[in-house]
């Protein structure tokens, strides 16, 4: 039996367990996005090598080069998904044609006629490339060329390229699941770092704590540089969780529109007050100060670790509603900053409420949802 005073000896995770619980950490594969899509590339294109040369099936190349446009820029499991499908309908329609353009050639044997169905089809196709469904349209012309070469390609040629195309495929939807990077928890990260960014800056107005200009405008368009971010993510994380596109874009909106309350604020009269008149300003609306912030620090936390209501968001936002009358103990210069305060509570209010009801949707961890199912 070990002596009292002895100190406790708490076991050390091996580099094993280390290595597997930062893999299958969401946090993780967000902070490591770019090492773990360069991995799985490189991995994917090696499998798709090793299978079509193992297997000793002609073109192989072409399996290669599918997945490379199918996996190769995207990184989120929404888009390989959507890009998946594109691909694989454009593929069927073209090698389609392809081969009747194959056929058509050996039944009659005029190359100018071949020559001229692919440039009616090219243009057809581009017809439809600009436009929501672009994607098909271009690979149908893409995958009609690889197959039908210039109208001189034999029909097994052609069934070669059409079965390598889909391999690509195949071996691209295989790896898009292997450590899968959704989009739903780079989201969610992201909002929940503006959060916090926002309750940082909010804060200053009491504290007193003045910033250089240059580090303020840096700091601003950190912030603005991760929004448009976000607004990139939103296509594919609607179609990951489930949500409408137009509810995650009233998300965006909000979240843009504190934004440009905070930066309002951070360039007026209260940033450059003096410590009397910032306590002034305190005593009237500190309280409701410092419950957004808390909203904005909860809202932040429930995103970062999935719990909206244990350690996230509140089911109902604690904020100081005041009439005019407080307004108007306080002096001229404070009414611009009072009034944007009371707009960037309720824009904070609704951001959290809503949140709060699409939280069944991206809360993954918490609801056991398949984004694998979506």
């Amino acid at each position: 039996m070990a002596p009292a005073d002895s100190p406790t000896v708490i076991p050390r995770r091996s580099a094993l367990s280390k290595m597997v619980r930062a893999l299958t950490s969401p946090y993780y594969r967000y902070r490591h996005a770019k090492v773990l899509h360069s991995l799985r590339v490189g991995l994917a294109l090696l499998t798709s090598i090793v299978a079509t040369t193992c297997i000793d099936i002609p073109h192989g190349i072409w399996s290669s080069v599918t997945l490379l446009v199918v996996i190769g820029g995207l990184q989120h499991h929404g888009n390989i998904r959507k890009k998946a499908v594109e691909r694989a309908a454009g593929t069927l329609l073209g090698a389609s044609i392809g081969l009747l353009l194959i056929v058509q050639q050996n039944l009659i044997g005029s190359l100018p006629l071949t020559y001229l169905l692919m440039a009616i089809v090219a243009s057809i196709c581009a017809w439809f490339a600009i436009g929501s469904n672009g994607y098909v349209g271009l690979l149908t012309a893409i995958t009609m060329c690889i197959v039908a070469g210039n109208g001189d390609n034999l029909i097994a040629v052609g069934l070669w390229r059409t079965l390598n195309v889909l391999i690509g495929i195949v071996i691209a939807l295989a790896f898009s699941f292997a450590f899968p990077l959704h989009a739903t928890y780079s989201w969610r990260y992201g909002l929940a770092a503006n959060l916090r960014e926002y309750a940082r800056i909010y804060a200053r107005l009491l504290e007193g704590e003045t910033i250089v200009e240059e580090e303020q405008v840096k700091r601003f368009l950190q912030i603005n540089k991760r929004l448009v971010q976000l607004r990139s993510l939103i296509p594919s994380v609607a179609r990951e969780i489930d949500v409408p596109q137009t509810k995650l874009e009233e998300i965006q909106r909000l979240h843009r529109s504190v934004l440009s309350a905070l930066e309002l604020l951070a360039t007026g009269p209260l940033m450059n007050a003096d410590a009397a008149a910032r306590t002034a300003y305190a005593a009237q609306c500190g309280g409701e100060v410092r419950a957004v912030r808390a909203i904005l620090l909860s809202t932040a936390r429930g995103l970062r670790f999935g719990r909206p209501t244990r350690l996230g968001i509140p089911a109902a936002a604690p904020l100081a509603k005041r009439h005019a009358d407080a307004a108007s103990a306080l002096p001229p210069d404070w009414q611009g900053p009072y009034w944007l305060g009371q707009r960037l509570a309720e824009q904070v209010d609704r951001l959290r409420a809503l949140l709060l009801e699409t939280e069944p949707n991206w809360n993954i961890e918490r609801h056991g949802r398949s984004l694998g199912k979506a």
